[in-house]
């Protein structure tokens, strides 16, 4: 393979691409970490597989095709196919910004096959599990915890906003006498969402409470909405655990998750007649293809409905 070493000329390059996405692309800090992941993942990988006794400096160049493959390849033994296609996608983007800057004259990952991802429907509970999930805090003893967890599953379900967009909600992005809050979504990018009347409700209980406990307490400042230990917002991690309590509490048979709040959220709104466009505004989708996934849940769950209940359809179906 021929590969240099991989030192600060390399991390130069992955941090003027970073800082590229950040100005020009507007991406989110995620986005950025995640494609520096992936690239040091990458040069990780062709520093070990030098052969023995090559010096010199790092000559980007010398990056060809095959040591992308060989790349893809040792993926494949360690990493789901949807994994393998992402860190190919961040190499692919990173080398055709590096030929945009002249850097490169080629961009060796630009004939490389992406793997076939399988594709997955979204896990979508329905109106009864969604309501027995957010009764589950009714089950625990202390009143914060009990407090908080219901306003965390109620905001997550009424509005459909992102885990991350959830944590990242700092109280000056309520606004609960008109019913919604303003999230920070991907891209930078910001957007009212929407809150019912239960969500409401259970955000003032939830906030009534803090204000008691916490010396200080703010309305309209920049401290977290949903917090933990010391005060710090809740981290993504910490939401899953939530939901995973609940879910085995409230006896769902299923695994949710929260974006499985959101797909639920998309999906009771399309059943109920909700158009799409509405929904892809309520999601915060840049294509409207992102949220015709849900179209193809709802058809798969009125088909069922009409195999059950329909006489011919049970005929087919027994004959």
């Amino acid at each position: 393979m021929l590969c240099g070493a991989v030192g600060l000329n390399m991390q130069g390059f992955i941090d003027e691409f970073v800082s590229y996405l950040a100005v020009e692309k507007n991406a989110s800090q995620n986005t950025r970490l995640g494609y520096s992941r992936d690239l040091r993942q990458f040069f990780d990988f062709l520093e070990g597989s030098r052969r023995p006794g090559v010096d010199g400096p790092f000559d980007i160049s010398m990056v060809d095709e095959d040591a992308v493959r060989s790349f893809v390849r040792d993926l494949h033994y360690r990493c789901r196919k949807a994994s393998v296609a992402r860190k190919l996608s961040s190499i692919r983007s990173f080398f055709r910004f590096l030929v945009k800057k002249g850097f490169c004259k080629a961009n060796p990952a630009e004939f490389v096959p992406t793997p076939k991802v399988e594709k997955f429907l979204p896990s979508v509970l329905t109106v009864e599990e969604a309501e027995s999930l957010i009764g589950g805090p009714a089950l625990v003893p202390a009143a914060t915890e009990r407090l908080r967890d219901t306003a965390v599953l109620e905001v997550l379900y009424s509005s459909g906003i992102r885990v991350s967009e959830l944590t990242g909600l700092k109280l000056k992005d309520l606004a609960l006498d008109e019913a919604f809050i303003r999230v920070l979504g991907k891209g930078g990018k910001t957007r009212i969402a929407f809150l019912g009347t239960e969500a409401v409700i259970s955000l003032r209980a939830y906030l009534k409470e803090r204000e008691k406990l916490e010396k200080g307490f703010c309305y309209g400042g920049v401290t977290p909405v949903f917090s933990g230990r010391g005060g710090k917002a809740l981290s993504e991690r910490t939401v899953q655990r939530i939901i995973k309590k609940y879910a085995a509490l409230s006896k769902i048979n299923k695994t949710p998750t929260p974006h499985s709040l959101r797909h639920s959220f998309a999906t009771h709104l399309l059943d109920a007649g909700l158009d799409l466009r509405s929904i892809q505004e309520m999601l915060g989708h840049s294509k409207l293809s992102t949220t015709q996934r849900y179209t193809k849940v709802g058809i798969e769950g009125l088909m069922e409905v009409y195999d059950r209940a329909h006489p011919r359809a049970k005929k087919s179906a027994d004959g």
